[in-house]
């Protein structure tokens, strides 16, 4: 098979990171970085003979600083966010009908918010990568920046759930060590879902009292800015 994949894990905010790439091209991709993480992703992409070429996110995170913008500033790659996601600063703020490619490799944007106004879910080849809108045995909160939990409930049943039941399911984060499932699992067995009407997954969502993010705020404003903090405009100049 001529592409490689890696499943890269924070073990401080549980956050994964995939990086996807076309062997025979060498251009990569990273979806969801973490900006503490950055040397390792260029250890790894050099390591791999790689070059990057896009950095994919989610959504705007609450929970942990992107690399986007240190490794834009090393790679030249181009960043992309939603387009309802509130971080303007992206290279592409990417809708419905967003297309990226790396190689011969597509990557296919799904909408899918909720957990914020600006999630989106990527589809490439047999797999899925949902961010913080669909979990393993879960979902993301929407009890802050915007969340809302009927608009994430119709983005989980009508778009993320009407995939292949084969489709593979990467999250964005997991708390128990799971790495992969998939959508066929998550229909039948994820608690908040298999089997639960609009009415009762909303009365869930409203009744789950979780603390706020430790990080959120400094997160939420470095990563509207890309993850350009001020150590960073300090270090560059820009």
């Amino acid at each position: 098979m001529s592409i490689v994949f890696r499943q890269l894990f924070d073990e401080d905010s549980c956050t994964y990171t995939y990086l996807l790439a076309d062997a025979l091209t060498a251009d990569a991709v990273l979806i969801d970085t973490v900006r503490e993480h950055v040397g390792g992703y260029l250890s790894l992409l050099q390591e791999q003979g790689l070059q990057l070429r896009w950095i994919l996110e989610t959504h705007v995170h609450a929970d942990h600083i992107t690399g986007a913008a240190a490794l834009k500033e090393h790679t030249g790659a181009r960043t992309v966010t939603s387009a309802e996601g509130g971080a303007e600063c992206a290279d592409v703020r990417a809708t419905e009908t967003t297309l990226i490619a790396f190689g011969e490799e597509l990557i296919r944007v799904i909408p899918t918010p909720g957990h914020t106004p600006g999630c989106v879910s990527y589809r490439w080849r047999d797999r899925v990568f949902t961010g913080d809108a669909l979990l393993i045995g879960g979902c993301g909160r929407t009890d802050f920046q915007g969340g809302d939990a009927g608009t994430l409930y119709d983005s989980i049943t009508r778009r993320l759930f009407t995939l292949p039941a084969e489709t593979l399911v990467y999250p964005g984060h997991d708390y128990k060590g799971q790495r992969v499932s998939c959508i066929a699992q998550e229909r039948e067995t994820n608690p908040r879902l298999a089997n639960t009407s609009r009415e009762t997954f909303l009365d869930t969502m409203a009744n789950l009292k979780l603390p706020p993010p430790r990080r959120i705020d400094v997160a939420l404003p470095a990563n509207e800015a890309c993850g350009r903090t001020q150590e960073l405009i300090d270090l560059h100049g820009v």
